[in-house]
């Protein structure tokens, strides 16, 4: 089974690489607005945990910090909200990315203020990655708890975000070159 789930993501992946209609969400440079960044940390229900955006000279940004499981804590997220951004059921979302070997969820909405997210999980390894998600693949969540929903199938996404809450006290980096609509 899981050779398939590798076949299917490389399948992806080399789609993705031949992609020449990319939309580039961000290309992350020196002269990259942070302030369209913000970070949600666990504090906003009492948790301890604090996390950090900043954009580097070396052409990336870095989202690190510490997580606490202190007073009910446990996450550390980082937003950015788009200008509303069409896709279609066949997109997907590229991200070059660097992590520490932590397990993260990239998340999406549809529409701004929307109560719930479409996650997936990022296993980073250490090393740069290019990691294609197919929107359709990404399932609704509401703090936590998966949804009676279907997968996501909207027209336009309007926030992503990058969240680490792996139910453990742990410090993290992840770093990020780009995000496209493919």
């Amino acid at each position: 089974m899981r050779f398939f789930h590798l076949l299917r993501i490389a399948l992806i992946s080399a789609i993705a690489m031949n992609s020449t209609n990319a939309q580039t969400i961000v290309n992350f440079t020196e002269d990259t607005d942070s302030t369209a960044w913000h970070i949600v940390d666990d504090v906003v229900m009492g948790g301890r945990s604090s996390g950090s955006f900043q954009i580097e000279h070396n052409n990336h940004a870095k989202f690190s910090g510490k997580v606490s499981l202190e007073n009910n804590g446990g996450f550390s997220a980082v937003k950015h909200d788009l200008e509303i951004t069409s896709v279609t059921s066949k997109s997907c979302i590229r991200i070059c990315l660097k992590g520490d070997g932590k397990a993260y969820q990239f998340r999406v909405k549809s529409i701004k203020n929307q109560r719930h997210s479409y996650i997936t999980t990022i296993q980073t390894t250490g090393d740069w990655q290019e990691v294609v998600i197919p929107l359709k693949d990404l399932y609704p969540t509401f703090r936590g708890n998966k949804l009676d929903l279907p997968n996501f199938n909207h027209n336009s996404i309007a926030e992503i975000w990058f969240l680490i809450g792996n139910k453990k006290a742990e410090t993290f980096q992840l770093l990020l070159k780009s995000i496209e609509i493919i």
